[in-house]
């Protein structure tokens, strides 16, 4: 256990403490346990790294990795046990699904030992939520996603802004101190600013190596798939990428991958749920997730100009940034005469040439404009949607 200390001091030590992600202020940290899930490379485990540098004593507090060498020898359980006989009380597990039957001992962990808080997070929401059901009434669960345009403007650049609601976007009321001209730094955004190791070097290098690792190591774990189906997965996603955005035909998908029509749709769940690619559902049954796909889209305009540069067109570019932004604090579905439908107001997306023809007699009608710095009347400039959380 000494060795699990030093590293996790070494680690607290290293953390940057200046920027924190949107979720950070959100998450009730009194909670008993606590489950963060989201895509990898978006930053959970600096988060968990910099809460225990800013608000724990070091002493109290202890963070693991479930793929430590530690747990070859030892059982969650015996690493909980002991640690609170030290005088633990803050336990954080990053990569909980890379540990076999981690819901059900986690469950024991937190009944055995009412005086420990716990802290898990997983780079696989798939396993995550499979796991989740077994914890229902004992963990609080939070989904984060890549950074917003508000979050990459201050992370790279030391521009900040306040959080904007979809009311202050539509009304005008978006206006940020220091950033006369936004769309330079917009289009840099698109290309390489939703995860926050691109400040980093051989950026494209490392976000392939995080598509790889998605599609070949957490999804088939999940859906116990052999080697040749975890490699349908990347050819799944290559015709995705080279289409996008498109309306499903998973009938010709399997007839070109060679395996049933009912796959299609649960490899494409799995996927998005893997943060991946963006399923737009259509309004049925009410709630998000519940209606029918109406198109498929690479999740962010990273993944776009690092899979699909040969179809990085710019309609495709400016429709996946509005969805990817806005279904973070709203509901985003399908409209039946435009592009988006969010509450009752209706999104029409363009370039700065886009006229009114679609969304005509349509009450709460938008238009959203690329490349404008600024809107008026129910033209709202693009960037402004990335300022939302």
């Amino acid at each position: 256990m000494e060795k699990l200390f030093e590293y996790y001091r070494k680690l607290v030590r290293e953390t940057d403490i200046e920027f924190h992600r949107y979720i950070y202020s959100k998450i009730n940290w009194n909670s008993r346990m606590i489950g963060l899930t989201g895509p990898r490379g978006v930053g959970k485990t600096t988060l968990v790294l910099q809460h225990i540098k800013e608000k724990l004593n070091l002493n109290e507090a202890l963070y693991v990795t479930a793929e430590d060498f530690y747990f070859a020898s030892y059982r969650l359980l015996d690493l909980a046990d002991a640690f609170v006989k030290m005088g633990g009380k803050y336990l954080f597990i990053d990569e909980i699904h890379k540990y076999k039957d981690w819901s059900k001992e986690l469950k024991l962990v937190y009944d055995y030992h009412p005086e420990l808080n716990i802290v898990f997070t997983g780079s696989s929401v798939l396993d995550i939520n499979k796991g989740a059901s077994d914890l229902s009434r004992r963990a609080v669960m939070y989904q984060m996603q890549g950074l917003s345009f508000r979050e990459y403007l201050q992370l790279f650049h030391h521009i900040s802004s306040e959080v904007y609601t979809l009311q202050d976007m539509v009304t005008h009321k978006v206006d940020i101190l220091g950033l006369e001209h936004p769309l330079p730094l917009f289009h840099e955004y698109l290309q390489t600013g939703y995860y926050p190791f691109a400040l980093e070097d051989d950026y494209d290098i490392r976000l392939r190596q995080i598509i790889n690792l998605t599609l070949e190591s957490d999804i088939p774990q999940f859906a116990d798939m052999n080697v040749a189906t975890g490699r349908k997965l990347k050819q799944l996603l290559a015709i995705i990428a080279k289409s996008v955005p498109f309306k499903p035909n998973f009938s010709s998908i399997a007839k070109v991958l060679e395996i049933s029509r009912n796959n299609i749709s649960d490899y494409c769940l799995y996927i998005e749920e893997a943060g991946l690619i963006a399923q737009l559902r259509d309004a049925t049954g009410g709630v998000r997730g519940l209606g029918k796909v109406d198109k498929i889209y690479l999740d962010n305009t990273n993944l776009i100009y690092n899979l699909a540069q040969e179809n990085s067109n710019i309609g495709n570019v400016r429709e996946t940034f509005f969805l990817n932004q806005t279904r973070a604090f709203s509901d985003v579905v399908t409209s039946p005469v435009s592009d988006f439908l969010i509450d009752e107001m209706t999104f029409e997306i363009g370039g700065k040439k886009k006229g009114q023809k679609q969304i005509q007699g349509i009450e709460k009608g938008f238009i959203v404009k690329d490349d404008i710095e600024q809107g008026f009347m129910n033209v709202i400039p693009l960037w402004q949607f990335g300022m939302g959380y």
